[in-house]
């Protein structure tokens, strides 16, 4: 069994399994300040559960390289979480279906620049992996008293090449 995975693009389409991508589109939806920004509304279906409340933090993130050493996958089963970049730098993500209560076989998309992503809840996903130093993003999150984290370590780990 090969244990390399190539990173694919970024699509709507490939990554509607996992979750939302946050990007704008052809057209805003509407136009608002007097006609001078335009609104791409409601681009991701957050989730923070019943005992959850939405919090953004800054995460500050240390730049990847490939191969990418896959060692590490985590899922948040009370809520969504959205990475969005604050530089224009590309970054790595890497999701899994769930078997059985276990991640499947990983996939790797590699981000456009200005692209996001929202996770959806319970969805196996690799750590935040930026390619290029400052590996900044603000993360919308379930914020609760509940735990909201499962890791599984993975011996052997995968190698994500471009």
């Amino acid at each position: 069994m090969s244990r390399e995975i190539r990173a694919e693009p970024l699509s709507a389409e490939a990554f509607a399994p996992f979750g939302d991508v946050l990007e704008l589109r052809d057209a805003p939806d509407k136009m608002i300040n007097a006609g001078l920004c335009g609104r791409h509304h409601d681009l991701a279906a957050l989730d923070f559960g019943p005992e959850g409340r939405a919090g953004i933090s800054l995460f500050d993130a240390q730049p990847r390289s490939f191969p990418y050493e896959l060692t590490l996958l985590e899922r948040h089963p009370e809520g969504s979480q959205a990475f969005v970049p604050l530089t224009e730098h590309p970054f790595l993500v890497i999701v899994a279906p769930d078997v059985e209560g276990k991640p499947g076989t990983p996939r790797a998309f590699l981000t456009t620049p200005h692209q996001g992503i929202n996770f959806h809840r319970g969805t196996w996903h690799g750590v935040l992996t930026p390619l290029h130093a400052p590996g900044l993003f603000a993360v919308v999150d379930r914020i609760g008293a509940t735990p909201n984290l499962e890791e599984i370590f993975l011996d052997p780990p995968y190698i994500v090449v471009p």
